[in-house]
């Protein structure tokens, strides 16, 4: 009896940790929207949205951030782009031609692994490194070399996880018919679809919202991005450079900024979840 007791005290009180630990994660979700929306509606427009920086702009006068929302899209798109590109042959590579049981593969996961929860900051010291090496300067092209390295192995680990979710039924079956490798790869390619976007999203949504690494690599310009080598504003960065400054004006559109890039999240986050009940409606 004092057994049952025990247990049932012991049960009472884990859930009552979880049950502190979901409030505490949500409350802080809706203090952080919160503040973004008291601090940033007032200031947002469509002046704001839809024009760059004029003179004067971080001392509180006319302008927008239509270049960092630009400059965010454009290195997020096509870093995305080049990580899909990049990512998804290597993890068909490594489950289908070199096997899941390979030392090679195993160890290639492992590593994907670490440079998954690798900070950023370092991806922007490589790909300085890199920028150093080629004579690049700092432009909309270093920005997208290195969220690019930041991005592959978001996309190589998501894939990895769509792969596992592939019976292998379907597998045997595809090669006993006699097919290719490469056309096993398209069949499981077209079972995972729904679930190549999600990770393809996933990517966009770290990338448009990394800023150490493109601290050191895309600069900041008030013009709007129109070639490759020149230097771009992103979203993050604005929001540092606002939120800088002593104005308080200046302050409010940087909350303004910050609430254009979270219904930007918004949007991948709800994509995202679309695509994964998709996903798990055709299992």
């Amino acid at each position: 009896m004092d057994n049952t007791k025990r247990r049932l005290l012991s049960e009472k009180i884990a859930k009552g940790f979880m049950h502190l630990s979901g409030i505490t994660v949500t409350a802080s979700l809706f203090f952080i929207v919160g503040t973004i929306l008291y601090k940033g509606l007032p200031y947002l427009n469509w002046e704001m949205v839809s024009q760059p920086p004029k003179g004067g702009f971080y001392i509180g006068k006319e302008g927008g951030i239509l270049n960092a929302i630009l400059g965010s899209l454009y290195l997020a798109g096509v870093a995305t782009v080049l990580s899909a590109f990049i990512g998804i042959p290597i993890s068909l590579y490594l489950n289908i031609y070199l096997g899941t049981k390979s030392k090679v593969t195993q160890f290639s996961k492992l590593l994907f692994d670490v440079l998954y929860g690798v900070p950023s900051i370092v991806y922007g010291a490589v790909g300085f490194g890199i920028m150093v090496y080629f004579g690049i300067r700092a432009s909309l092209l270093g920005g997208i070399i290195t969220v690019t390295l930041l991005t592959i192995p978001i996309v190589v680990r998501t894939v990895d996880e769509l792969i596992k979710t592939i019976p292998e039924d379907l597998k045997n079956v595809t090669l006993s018919l006699g097919t290719t490798r490469w056309e096993l790869a398209k069949v499981m390619l077209r079972s995972i679809r729904a679930g190549l976007l999600t990770a393809i999203l996933l990517a966009f949504g770290r990338a448009i919202g990394d800023v150490a690494g493109v601290l050191l690599t895309t600069g900041f310009s008030d013009n709007l991005p129109k070639y490759i080598d020149e230097p771009a504003a992103t979203l993050p960065l604005a929001i540092f450079f606002q939120l800088s400054s002593p104005i308080p004006e200046v302050q409010g559109r940087a909350y303004a900024s910050a609430l254009v890039l979270t219904i930007i999240i918004l949007i991948i986050v709800v994509c995202t979840h679309i695509l994964q009940s998709k996903q798990k409606n055709r299992r």
